[in-house]
């Protein structure tokens, strides 16, 4: 479990065994949880700067992982939190529900305005004003969306903005999404038992709101 507190910025690369991520992040054990860019990997080998991770096909089909590895791309970096940690951010699991694309980037007199597609629209129920979100790995709260939630915009302060990768993404880039934990809880528990087993037409679950 993560914060989406960045700690730490490190370079990404492919190993014959996964990726690499050459930081100085630390101190790191073996099987310890990292967070890179905002998917949740564990510490296969320790190196002088950085460490390994092994990657599956899946991680890599469903993240930005594989391209930000084939060109050695800047990534986020957070720690698994412990019990005794703050949690300034916001629950985030460190498993990514899609990936969005980022389409406008505007800078304000205080911060920069991010906005943000998903490339999944169904994940954008998820999303509400001022919920939370993990882009890339990093909290961040929604400043305002479309009805659908498909597309969302944020308002990203200096110290984040400096912090993190976020001030070398550039538009039409993709970013991993991970919506609220609560949301997809609050969803889960709030549907009939008999639609979550299947048993529920589509044609009444569109009626009902619930398709």
């Amino acid at each position: 479990m993560f914060t989406g507190l960045v700690q730490a910025i490190g370079r990404l690369e492919r190993s014959p065994n996964g990726v690499r991520v050459r930081t100085d992040l630390g101190p790191l054990a073996l099987g310890d949880s990292v967070a890179v860019d905002g998917v949740c990997l564990t510490v296969a080998e320790r190196m002088a700067d950085g460490f390994r991770a092994d990657v599956s096909e899946e991680t890599l089909g469903r993240s930005t992982l594989a391209e930000r590895a084939a060109c050695g791309g800047w990534v986020n970096l957070e720690p698994a939190l412990r019990l005794v940690d703050r949690l300034g951010g916001h629950l985030v699991s460190g498993h990514v529900d899609g990936l969005g694309e980022i389409t406008a980037i505007d800078r304000q007199p205080d911060s920069w305005r991010l906005e943000v597609t998903w490339q999944d629209p169904a994940y954008g129920r998820y999303v509400c004003e001022k919920a939370s979100v993990a882009l890339d790995g990093i909290s961040l709260t929604v400043a305002g969306c479309e009805a659908d939630g498909s597309r969302f915009w944020i308002a990203v302060i200096p110290t984040t903005w400096s912090g993190t990768t976020l001030a070398g993404r550039r538009v039409g880039e993709r970013v991993n999404l991970e919506a609220d934990l609560l949301a997809k809880y609050a969803e889960r528990l709030l549907r009939p038992a008999a639609a979550v087993q299947g048993t529920l037409s589509s044609a009444w679950l569109a009626e009902h709101g619930w398709g």
